[in-house]
């Protein structure tokens, strides 16, 4: 906490010394990575014995990681809409692709953006509000990503194609034709912004990757290189199932798929060092809170499915694309070598930024909590638990998911519909929506997300 509510309200009652000893700390600088697709299985500290991320490992030691963060969409576009805002796609109307046409054949393009999106509130509304400078680099993905909008100044975005060589840019308004690699551009620009940056002057930068996102082609050599005789028996990939949507082209070469894969993801944990070293020279690291997630996973073979929600048909909310890293390095103020138990959401990120400031969360139906207290090491109040149960929503598919079980619901329920026993089937092999066993939990869980969905309509 900033300012304790005590110490202010005795301020005003005509304490001037101790008004005057009081020390109200800047407000924290953010630095947000946002990954497009990176799961939480793919890591090495969630125990990923063959991808390489040793950069993100050292952060999460260093830190604290959620070993439990749920996406609440398992794509890209709604993914981060939902990050950003606090709100589902039911309410803030992002939809990758959504024009009506079926599923089986999505069309091509950027992300459709309603347009009320405009007048959504995001986090970076708000911190702007607070006096921060806010900037955004990389893949915004929210439609109308020419020009700076939602209190960022600073902006600079993917332009047409999303390609790793050569992109066409948006700096600020202007279309550029940049040349070189995709990642290390963006880290480049975010640096620039980094630059400008004093001390005590608090500022959120946001830092959108495409990694792992196919394309696969376009990295750098050394990274295809470091992968070239790894064999993924680790991964589990299975081949294609029948179901098999989006991604179903790469089971054509699964392991040589997977090396590229994995060569992007190591790509993208080698621009954390970078990004650290410019903070920590400009004397801003400690006071900088620097967090890195996704918007979503991907599944790499597992399930015989390659990609996120859409890479099958039926939409699929397996463990793979709905669990996304969650991690927090705060000197001083996170604890270190800590991994959360708790069950939480993309939607509680506003929440929890808002707690931490000791802001007002925006009046827009969020129906996140603000976890910052157990992120802090703080207890809990004994009379306010913390919640396990958080839900997923994905056109016509809602999920709901605890420590214990998860329940998948398809056209408000009328099916095909799931029920995992995750406790004793993490890797949610066997359908167990018809057996009686789990019928009580089951049907509480039913019950829950048809409550949310009441509370979350649009």
């Amino acid at each position: 906490m900033l300012i304790h509510r005590r110490n202010f309200l005795l301020g005003g009652l005509g304490l001037p010394l101790l008004a005057r000893k009081q020390h109200i700390a800047p407000r924290p600088n953010i630095v947000l990575i946002v990954a497009d697709g990176l799961g939480s299985w793919m890591l090495g500290c969630e125990g990923n014995k063959e991808i390489r991320t040793p950069n993100i490992d050292q952060l999460a030691q260093a830190g604290t990681r959620f070993k439990s963060h749920v996406v609440c969409t398992p794509s890209s576009s709604p993914g981060l809409a939902t990050l950003l805002t606090g709100r589902v796609p039911r309410q803030h109307g992002i939809q990758d692709f959504l024009t009506g046409e079926p599923i089986e054949n999505p069309p091509q393009g950027q992300a459709a953006a309603s347009p009320s999106f405009r007048n959504e509130i995001l986090l970076s509304d708000i911190l702007s509000g607070l006096g921060y400078q806010c900037a955004f680099v990389g893949e915004w993905d929210l439609g109308d990503d020419r020009t700076p909008q939602h209190g960022f100044r600073f902006w600079y975005t993917i332009a047409g194609a999303a390609v790793y060589q050569d992109p066409q840019m948006n700096w600020n308004g202007q279309s550029v034709a940049e040349k070189g690699y995709l990642t290390d551009l963006l880290t480049a620009k975010a640096g620039v912004f980094l630059d400008q940056q004093t001390a005590g002057k608090p500022f959120f930068l946001t830092v959108r990757y495409l990694n792992p996102h196919p394309p696969y082609d376009g990295h750098p050599p050394r990274y295809y290189e470091m992968y070239a005789k790894t064999s993924f028996d680790t991964v589990a990939w299975e081949p294609a199932a029948a179901n098999a949507l989006r991604g179903k082209e790469y089971f054509q070469d699964p392991v040589g798929n997977l090396r590229k894969a994995a060569a992007a993801i190591t790509e993208f944990d080698n621009q954390i060092p970078p990004l650290l070293l410019n903070l920590s020279r400009r004397g801003l690291r400690e006071n900088t809170i620097f967090i890195v997630t996704s918007s979503h996973g991907q599944l790499l073979g597992r399930h015989g499915l390659w990609t996120g929600g859409l890479a099958s048909n039926p939409i699929n909310m397996y463990d793979e694309v709905m669990l996304a890293p969650m991690i927090w390095q705060w000197l001083g103020s996170v604890p270190a070598e800590s991994v959360r138990p708790e069950v939480i959401s993309a939607y509680d990120f506003v929440p929890t930024i808002c707690g931490l400031l000791e802001a007002p969360p925006p009046d827009r139906h969020l129906c996140g909590s603000s976890y910052h207290l157990p992120l802090t090491g703080k207890p809990l109040p004994k009379k306010s638990p913390w919640r396990n149960l958080v839900y997923g929503n994905y056109r016509n598919t809602e999920m709901a998911r605890d420590e214990r079980f998860k329940l998948v619901l398809r056209n408000a329920g009328s099916g095909p519909n799931e029920f995992y026993n995750l406790a004793d089937d993490p890797r949610e092999k066997v359908n167990e929506y018809e057996n009686a066993k789990f019928l009580i939990d089951r049907d509480q869980m039913r019950r829950a997300i048809e409550t949310w969905r009441a509370a979350t309509g649009a």
